[in-house]
């Protein structure tokens, strides 16, 4: 069974309180009687969002979740009590903020970017407002150029902070905002730069391939151009020819690869690589 998540489970049997549904280990919850409809069958395979209620029951709901569980999700406040802020999370149960989880002390009708989260003090699912204590800044599995989905959360002095493919940290610098855009909105973006820090400078406009090209990958391009548009060299190549050709790692030499194919400027063929036709020139 898994905590605040939408997922398939099996009716199994029926109360005056409702339904109950099982996994496949033979876990159980209660679908109240408000969702379960007439045409559920013993037996029927269901698809639920399953929480715990205020006496921290386990509770399944046909409704459709606004945030699931280590999502991030743009949210009205609707109440504010000694606990915290409570948010609407899309099903009847609203989604406590802590005090403890909110950089600014949130208010009722406003909107913020919060992250759904199980608290392992408490075993409760609540949600966090510290953005960035769940975004990753190592190991980003990500390229300059990449088209990328970005949730924008905080505005700042720079520009207006975005997560992005719910992972990573980025940033829009005021000067490449070149269109009403604000803390909850969702779009695509571009990589512009990934800084030495792990945080990713963004633009929202697909930038041209002479704007984008590393080092290596530009190193790479070139032997490829001086080379009438083809070499022989892959991500198959041996290391060692790949150093002697290039002076880099075979590691390096396939991210390059990588870089140039995504962005449409090199075709990879059996025998090895090709520029696409009208490449060369932007050298």
């Amino acid at each position: 069974m898994e905590l605040g998540k939408t997922q398939l489970l099996k009716a199994s049997r029926t109360t005056d309180n409702g339904c109950y549904l099982m996994d496949e280990v033979g876990n159980e919850v209660l679908l109240p009687n408000a969702y379960v409809s007439s045409e559920l069958k013993l037996g029927d395979d269901i698809s639920v969002f399953v929480y715990k209620d205020n006496d921290q029951r386990l509770t399944a709901t046909t409704l459709k979740p606004k945030v699931e569980l280590e999502q991030f999700a743009f949210l009205e406040v609707m109440d504010v009590n000694a606990a915290g802020a409570f948010v609407d999370m899309g099903i009847v149960k609203q989604l406590l903020v802590p005090y403890s989880e909110q950089p600014v002390k949130m208010e009722v009708g406003d909107w913020y970017v919060v992250f759904f989260m199980l608290d392992d003090v408490s075993d409760r699912l609540i949600g966090s407002a510290n953005i960035e204590d769940f975004l990753f800044t190592e190991d980003l599995d990500i390229e300059v150029g990449e088209e990328v989905d970005i949730l924008m959360y905080r505005r700042s002095d720079l520009g207006i902070n975005a997560i992005v493919n719910g992972l990573y940290q980025g940033l829009v610098f005021h000067s490449d905002v070149h269109r009403p855009a604000r803390p909850g909105d969702q779009m695509k973006a571009y990589v512009k730069n990934i800084r030495a820090d792990g945080k990713i400078d963004l633009s929202l406009q697909p930038m041209g391939y002479r704007n984008v090209i590393d080092k290596a990958t530009q190193s790479v391009l070139d032997v490829l151009i001086k080379n009438e548009g083809f070499f022989k060299y892959s991500d198959k190549s041996n290391p060692d020819e790949i150093y002697k050709a290039f002076k880099m790692s075979k590691k390096a030499f396939k991210k390059a690869l990588g870089s140039l194919y995504k962005q449409k400027i090199v075709l990879l063929e059996k025998d090895g690589t090709r520029l696409l036709k009208g490449k060369g020139s932007s050298n």
